[in-house]
């Protein structure tokens, strides 16, 4: 399975998922880009839709979140404040509350942040 990500202005997506995340297309085709990742791929494709960013469309499983976030924000990435009852962030990191059993986590710490594009994106780190 492959995330497809829609993308308004295709050159402006690039640079941001190159110079914010370090990440560079590994093949590309009129109107779109490939990217592999930690043995996945996704996509980012040119449209004229645009995404609602109202859910997480990708997300990337991380060993130590904290690091990861201080690195992104480094580069900057702004994430997601969420102050709700029962779900909140604080310095951008959610403490969530179980996780799938196949998974042989008891929960799981998530942040979110936008792409140029809008797209809500998140990383993650199972509570073992």
């Amino acid at each position: 399975m492959a995330t497809r990500l829609p993308t308004q202005d295709l050159d402006r997506a690039r640079r941001f998922y190159s110079e914010q995340l370090g990440l560079e297309p590994v093949d590309e085709r009129p109107g779109g880009l490939l990217y592999r990742c930690g043995g996945a791929e996704f996509v980012l494709f040119q449209s004229v839709g645009a995404s609602p960013g109202t859910f997480t469309q990708m997300a990337w499983e991380v060993d130590d979140i904290e690091t990861a976030v201080s690195e992104l924000k480094r580069r900057g990435v702004v994430f997601e404040e969420v102050d709700l009852p029962g779900f909140h962030t604080r310095d951008g990191i959610a403490e969530i509350e179980g996780n799938y059993p196949s998974k042989g986590a008891r929960g799981e710490r998530g942040a979110w942040f936008r792409d140029s594009e809008g797209n809500l994106l998140g990383i993650g780190e199972p509570i073992v």
